[in-house]
């Protein structure tokens, strides 16, 4: 297939602007027909995975859009918890919550997922059950192998590694007040 090639007419600059008349009936007749210059070429746009975001494609009323979620967890010995989370999973700890001196809670961080341990005020009683119906799902492209050794070196049974029924790669560790954390690989 042949090219053409363009040719690019070279501009002639002034210092002062020239003034832009637009074209009447009188000078249109004179002047010769004019070829338009083709249009610049414009850099290739930016390819996502995402959709466009459309209004009219959302729900009315608007679903609820979150950009990231943090589980809190009330314990009955803060420090103990603090120690399992900290020593056999391997949270660090982000922030730390003390009033009148005493540490009441901490925000605990690993990767980019957040975990708030409070220490139970006993409002409630001292013998209410926590844990109960509540498991945490943590999704990592680590070792499961190396995290359930790690688990079983500090003293806390964890299950696994295993194949779960729906296919995945999991370990499963319940905290010292019951909280149940699976934490299944991803590719």
């Amino acid at each position: 297939m042949a090219t053409r090639k363009q040719t690019k007419t070279p501009v002639r600059r002034t210092a002062k602007k020239a003034a832009v008349r637009k074209p009447t009936a009188r000078t249109a007749k004179k002047s010769a027909p004019t070829k338009k210059a083709a249009p610049a070429k414009q850099p290739a746009a930016r390819r996502t995975t995402r959709a466009p975001r459309v209004a009219e494609r959302r729900h009315q009323p608007e679903n609820l859009r979150l950009r990231e979620l943090s589980a809190g967890f009330t314990v009955n010995d803060l420090e103990r918890s603090m120690r399992f989370y900290i020593e056999a999973l391997g949270f660090t700890v982000k922030e730390r919550w003390e009033r009148d001196g005493k540490l009441n809670g901490v925000m605990l961080v690993a990767g980019t997922c957040e975990l708030a341990l409070g220490q139970d005020d006993w409002a409630k009683g001292r013998h209410r059950a926590k844990g109960a119906g509540f498991r945490l799902y943590a999704a990592t492209a680590q070792d499961l192998t190396a995290i359930a050794a790690r688990i079983r070196a500090h003293g806390a049974a964890a299950e696994g590694p295993l194949v779960a029924p729906w296919g995945a790669r999991i370990v499963s560790v319940t905290d010292p007040d019951g909280f149940q954390i699976t934490i299944f690989q991803e590719d």
